[in-house]
């Protein structure tokens, strides 16, 4: 029989990749198939994985193999903090694929700035800032007027996906980065954001209808204000920690405010028309969501900030658009059934990545300093997919 090498390697190694890959000892025992006591013996430093055994965790873990040979455990990236509610039981935690896309999201931003660098560009500086003192009203007024948006441009937009693109461009050119990711479940996080003097990240939940996709945005766009950096989720009646609940109601009314702000809406016609405190139909509330392309919650949640609905009337409401959603994405699943949608990888990346980072990485291959090889790597896409993601963020 074969002797098994074992993997000389600092046991806190292990621990700490397993805590940042978001896995509970026992869980990950139970997905290396080993018992729970021997990886709780690895990680105390009193027995060695092998060399096969440390690949699997690697794997699981979605780490270099390289890395958990390091003398230290790494302490590059930036710790996110948890706005979200508590949890019933034990302690917040993320799990591994939200702790996967914040650790991709912090390795695209340093590529960027390498890459920005490697071309002898500069970033667009990101200089919107608040207080959690400030007016979230004039808060909001200020991002629509650092961004320029007029309410009669903001009604000509469309629909919710052209809106969520416009307000993400806006983001973009004030020198913020951001990503889309796809391994989070909406009832985990709506998204996060990193501060850092140079490219600020943002990450929105691609599962997530476009109107509150759009939502985050601005929310994570007020922790930036903030110089805050963390993971949020927009539920602001959940209980969280006082200090947290302070920041993500402020955030919230600054997302509300700037998507539909408060001189526009209390001058609508509808609004005009229908005084004091009472219930709204449905088809006015539609009316205004259509009509700032945002979605039906927000409005209500509006009519409730001005005074204009019960709180009864906005959980009702609230109770009403969740029911809705699931009934949705339950028909959604059972249309699919076992077919399998294309995929359209170009349109895919795009929305993930942003016409930014796509544009630095394409331009230094433009340049020769990197190969079409890395292009692939970086995006992620097959290499006969590259011409039509250029062509499409005007890098042809």
């Amino acid at each position: 029989m074969a002797k098994r090498f074992k993997a000389t390697i600092n046991p806190a190694l292990l621990t700490w990749a397993r805590d940042t890959a978001g896995y509970d000892l026992p869980v990950a025992a139970e997905r290396l198939k080993i018992a729970d006591y021997v990886l709780a013996s690895w990680e105390a430093g009193d027995d060695q994985p092998s060399i096969s055994q440390l690949r699997k965790m690697a794997a699981l873990y979605k780490r270099p193999l390289a890395v958990l040979y390091l003398p230290e455990p790494p302490t590059d990236f930036q710790a996110m903090h948890d706005f979200r509610r508590l949890p019933d039981f034990g302690p917040r935690r993320f799990s591994p694929g939200l702790s996967l896309e914040v650790r991709r999201a912090q390795q695209r931003r340093q590529l960027a700035i390498e890459l920005y660098e490697e071309n002898l560009a500069k970033p667009a500086s990101f200089t919107l800032t608040t207080t959690l003192r400030a007016d979230p009203e004039a808060v909001g007024e200020q991002i629509r007027a650092a961004f320029r948006v007029r309410r009669d441009q903001q009604s000509r937009w469309g629909n919710q996906l052209h809106a969520f693109r416009e307000w993400r461009t806006k983001i973009e050119e004030a020198g913020v980065l951001v990503f889309q990711a796809s391994r989070i479940e909406s009832d985990e996080a709506s998204g996060f954001a990193l501060w850092a003097e140079k490219f600020p990240l943002i990450v929105v939940n691609r599962k997530d209808v476009y109107p509150r996709r759009t939502f985050s945005l601005l929310h994570e766009l007020a922790h930036l204000m903030l110089r805050q950096s963390g993971v949020s989720e927009l539920d602001v009646d959940a209980p969280r920690p006082a200090a947290d609940a302070a920041v993500e109601v402020f955030c919230n009314h600054v997302a509300a405010a700037t998507l539909i702000p408060r001189a526009a809406f209390l001058a609508e016609p509808l609004l005009t028309q229908r005084p004091g405190v009472q219930e709204w139909p449905d088809d006015a509330i539609e009316v205004l969501s259509g009509s700032y392309n945002t979605s039906r919650e927000g409005v209500v949640r509006r009519l409730l900030t001005f005074g204009r609905v019960t709180q009864d009337f906005y959980n009702r409401k609230r109770a009403q658009y969740a029911a809705e959603f699931r009934a949705q994405r339950q028909r959604e699943r059972e249309g699919r059934g076992d077919q399998g949608i294309p995929r359209n990888m170009p349109l895919e990346t795009i929305a993930d990545f942003g016409r930014p980072f796509i544009r630095a990485v394409i331009e230094n291959y433009h340049q020769d300093r990197i190969t079409l090889s890395d292009v692939s790597g970086y995006l992620g896409v097959k290499v006969r997919h590259i011409p039509v993601i250029a062509s499409q963020v005007g890098m042809a």
